[in-house]
């Protein structure tokens, strides 16, 4: 009687252990890093947005404020010359005030070098020149031309910059 006992727990314990893996769902698996971070517009179609002159020291470079409610909030603000400080070697920062909108963003991103951004926790306005990881409260906002970044990267620590509208 105790092999047949034990039979029957077995076969029991096997339907139900496989009842249960059939109804509980799968998961995926998602990075813990942080959320998927958006995408950069396509370089070589025409990328709606406002063109502006990011003028670094004496070097005048060209770049774009996608069409995003954050980036037309700071072209509304144009021209901006302010003192960036660098930042951990990666990127520059500069306080601008007030705060831009953060309406329709997303709470956090990925920037690239080459990249304008704005890190909403500090109301900084940023250059990007290094890889800084995904962060909750950055949120990009246009590019500016790959000479910016050595130029950045290799100039002094302090620098004034002034952003303006590339037609005015």
């Amino acid at each position: 009687m105790t092999a047949a006992a034990a039979l029957l727990a077995l076969s029991v314990t096997a339907c139900t252990s496989s009842n249960i893996r059939e109804s509980v769902p799968t998961l995926e698996r998602t990075s813990t890093v942080g959320p998927t971070p958006s995408t950069t517009p396509n370089s070589s179609a025409a990328v709606p947005g406002t063109a502006v002159t990011v003028t670094i020291g004496d070097t005048a470079l060209q770049g774009l404020l996608w069409d995003s409610p954050a980036a037309r909030d700071l072209a509304s603000r144009l021209p901006l010359t302010l003192t960036f400080v660098d930042y951990n070697a990666v990127e520059k920062t500069a306080s601008i005030d007030p705060v831009l909108t953060m309406d329709g963003m997303p709470a956090g991103d990925d920037p690239n070098p080459g990249e304008i951004g704005w890190y909403a926790p500090t109301s900084d306005l940023v250059l990007y020149y290094g890889d800084v990881g995904y962060w909750n409260g950055i949120v990009r906002l246009g590019t500016f031309d790959d000479a910016g970044i050595d130029l950045l990267a290799t100039g002094p620590r302090d620098v004034t910059v002034t952003v303006t509208a590339a037609d005015g």
